[in-house]
């Protein structure tokens, strides 16, 4: 029993401290020549990942056939659906969608024209591009690093002997493994967005019932818009409370009566 504590001291003696995490990351990121950052550093690559979303306010004459020929049409060229919602509340002007679809970004043209050909008017479009080369490939320099932190942590553990050390080793091993989970998770996330654009399509049967964005901040048309929106919910809002009183109108004739009769009685 003494001899085995022996060998197990002499084990134990032989096994240098593991080092941090960030200490052999910052090795690794020298030996690999990477410097893992907050940020994403600017690239020089010539073939940029840029995600485009794209946003359309479309007046139709049937929104709830509109959205159903979009899903279809998404899906034949390989997209898909993302969300919808058909709107046909009475107190609305008109029947309004919302849709969003993602579709292969080598056929986001090809759909933004069957929108717009299958519509009766475009009231408004923007399109917002973002590049993400830059993260991307930061995310990509990150991950050499983790992978090969990793594997340093790997051949620490098998020179391990106690339970202690294979505890602070594995403990390493799990932490560094959930970042390089992320870092890919992050990855995959942008990979597919570049891939896959996501266009959002508001319909309406009443141009007034869509929102609208005008590319210049102010000009006549845009205010006009907006004044005409704004004097049709102030017409609603006396609309409504007239509706109010004149269902309410045998509350106030019984309050009226009592009020006469107490003022009557009073004298």
């Amino acid at each position: 029993m003494g001899q085995s504590a022996r060998v197990m001291t002499k084990s134990k003696s032989n096994f240098a401290a593991a080092p941090t995490a960030d200490y052999l990351m910052m090795e690794t990121a020298d030996e690999v020549g990477s410097v893992v950052y907050d940020g994403a550093a600017p690239s020089s690559s010539s073939e940029r990942m840029v995600i485009i979303d794209t946003s359309l306010s479309l007046l139709v004459k049937n929104v709830t056939e509109s959205v159903s020929n979009i899903e279809s049409q998404a899906k034949t060229l390989g997209g898909f659906l993302v969300t919808s919602n058909v709107n046909a509340d009475e107190n609305e002007i008109g029947v309004t969608g919302l849709i969003t679809i993602r579709v292969p970004a080598d056929q986001r043209q090809e759909m933004l024209n069957y929108l717009k050909d299958n519509s009766i008017r475009v009231v408004s479009e923007n399109v917002n591009g973002r590049d993400v080369t830059d993260q991307y490939e930061d995310i990509e320099s990150k991950l050499a690093v983790y992978n090969a932190t990793k594997e340093k942590f790997e051949k620490i553990q098998e020179s391990a002997v106690t339970v202690e050390e294979l505890l602070s080793v594995q403990k390493e091993l799990v932490n560094l493994q959930r970042q390089i989970d992320n870092l890919k998770g992050r990855q995959d996330y942008l990979a597919k967005s570049a891939d896959l654009s996501k266009i959002t399509v508001h319909l309406a049967t009443d141009e007034l019932a869509l929102p609208y964005t005008p590319a210049d901040p102010w000009s006549p048309k845009a205010v006009t818009k907006e004044a005409i929106r704004s004097l049709i919910g102030l017409v609603r809002v006396v609309l409504s409370l007239g509706i109010w009183v004149v269902v309410f109108s045998p509350v106030w004739l019984v309050l009226l009566v009592v009020w006469r009769w107490y003022s009557a009685k009073r004298k």
